[in-house]
């Protein structure tokens, strides 16, 4: 886990936005983005099953806007003052696909 792990999952009971830096897997270059914290643990599409932090990207170019980062590609996650609606991006049914994290997102909890 990260260090700051505790300060994401707080983020998502207040249902509060994120500024994330961490290293590209391709280049390893430094990248900040504007997110709101989705999840915490393995992902349901990937070989390797380590835990992970899922987030929803505001900034992506990409057609998709999900990251999902290993702990040790995260250099910092700072609090930000701006909340995020989860309608924004949860488009599944969340019985069907459930959350690690247990939260209070109404139907989309």
């Amino acid at each position: 886990m990260h260090f700051r792990h505790q300060q994401f999952i707080d983020s998502i009971h207040s249902k509060t936005k994120l500024s994330v830096t961490f290293y590209g897997k391709e280049d390893g270059k430094e990248r900040t983005r504007v997110c709101a914290p989705m999840d915490f643990g393995p992902s349901r599409r990937a070989k390797d099953q380590s835990d992970r932090y899922h987030l929803w990207d505001y900034d992506s170019t990409a057609r998709t806007h999900t990251l999902n980062l290993l702990p040790e590609q995260i250099a910092r996650i700072e609090v930000l003052d701006e909340k995020f609606d989860p309608a924004e991006f949860v488009t599944w049914d969340t019985r069907k696909s459930t959350w690690f994290v247990d939260r209070n997102w109404g139907i989309y909890s």
